[in-house]
């Protein structure tokens, strides 16, 4: 494993593939208070929580996109085989990414995503692929919140996979389970 570096503009952490070959790259995204140790800070600003400030917003979710492109070239992997593992914040920003640079991420993991905001035009997500897992008594993500988005992708023409559990924000084992089960296949392709 790397040492945390600012190299490209963002804090991180590099870690080679165990096994030589390995198609798929995962871009780690953490929620609000979290480190390059959990799963890049710097994110964006809210106005409160679940209002985003649309200008940062798409400032940050620029920036991102650059810092994908840039590390794709600096350590040597593919960049269309990227797929985004994003928290809460973490996942919202994944989320804006693909909405605005649909040709960065070749899919995402999404955990407690919400709406980022209505992208028009629609982008164009055609063989993108999303798994989305999201709490029914989540009391920062209403359900309506995660429906509209999940409809914002199927409707961009990405597949979108949405997993519901009983639960609220936190996580739990069996969708972690279940995002690991669904990612399986992609490392191998």
């Amino acid at each position: 494993m790397t040492n945390p570096t600012e190299d490209l503009g963002f804090i991180h952490r590099f870690v080679p593939a165990a096994v030589p070959g390995e198609n798929l790259t995962l871009l780690l995204l953490h929620g609000t208070g979290g480190t390059e140790n959990d799963l890049l800070p710097r994110f964006f600003r809210r106005l409160a929580e679940g209002v985003f400030d649309q200008e940062d917003l798409r400032l940050r979710s620029k920036e991102l996109a650059g810092f994908v492109t840039a590390a794709a070239s600096a350590y040597g992997f593919d960049p269309r085989h990227v797929m985004a593992v994003g928290y809460s914040n973490g996942a919202n920003i994944a989320a804006s990414l693909m909405l605005l640079y649909p040709d960065i991420l070749a899919g995402a993991v999404l955990l407690r995503a919400m709406t980022p905001f209505d992208p028009d035009p629609l982008p164009n997500l055609n063989g993108v692929k999303i798994f989305m897992a999201s709490g029914r008594s989540d009391s920062m993500v209403p359900a309506s919140n995660v429906e509209r988005l999940s409809s914002i992708f199927t409707k961009s023409g990405a597949e979108v996979t949405l997993r519901w559990s009983g639960g609220g924000h936190g996580l739990t084992a069996e969708e972690i389970a279940a995002a690991g089960q669904w990612l399986a296949p992609f490392q191998s392709s």
